[in-house]
């Protein structure tokens, strides 16, 4: 079955480049990203990779954990990381996991159709698409991107996506299109009138079923 938005995300040992971890022992209270790609030494990956890298003080500044996942071992993880970081020009100080076995590919449905065809594929035969999961501290999915192996993901909207997930955690407002933080947010219809003025402030009534406040202070 595939994972959904809200569920707890699958548990898991692996080793990794600094090695070994407990998948929800790791995340401890925190958010968390996890990404895989198709294969080390790749130029599509390596650019994806070195963003990563480059926002490496946003993703402290968010409390959130970020790690990599391909079927490629540890061992040339470590050294696919040199050209990383010579590419971004800075540390790539994230871990990146072993997944040889194809263990974490298969819990979190990260292979193209045909990688499942026929039976006793091996890692060798077998590239992850670009999926990219956001992980709450509670454990559960919150947000799930899958980009076919050709086209590079966007990280600034990773970026984006999760302070939007931050922004509605626990607090009765969403995200309009295109938002940013700083910007006004949609009071829930969960919320009269009433109430989301008593709680956000001024409401900017668009329709009865879209009214705009101000982003509350976290």
């Amino acid at each position: 079955m595939s994972l959904r938005i809200n569920d707890i995300a699958p548990d898991f040992t692996a080793e990794t480049t600094d090695g070994e971890i407990s998948f929800h022992e790791w995340l401890g209270d925190s958010y968390g990203i996890i990404f895989s790609h198709p294969k080390d030494f790749t130029p599509v990956c390596t650019t994806e990779f070195g963003a990563v890298a480059r926002l490496a003080a946003e993703w402290e500044k968010r409390g959130t954990k970020v790690v990599g996942v391909s079927v490629d071992s540890a061992d040339d993880h470590r050294k696919w990381k040199r050209d990383i970081e010579t590419f971004a020009g800075c540390p790539a100080n994230f871990a990146i996991i072993d997944d040889s076995s194809l263990k974490v590919a298969k819990l979190y449905d990260m292979l193209p159709a045909e990688a499942y065809l026929p039976d006793g594929r091996t890692a060798a035969d077998s590239a992850t698409v670009r999926t990219v999961y956001i992980i709450g501290p509670d454990k559960k999915i919150r947000l799930m991107l899958t980009y076919p192996m050709s086209v590079g993901r966007n990280f600034a909207e990773i970026l984006r996506a999760l302070d939007a997930v931050q922004a509605t955690d626990g607090v009765p407002i969403a995200t309009p299109a295109d938002w940013r933080p700083g910007e006004d947010v949609i009071a829930a219809l969960s919320l009269t009138d009433e109430q989301a003025e008593a709680k956000f402030g001024k409401v900017d009534r668009k329709l009865p079923y879209l009214r705009f406040v101000a982003q509350p202070q976290r």
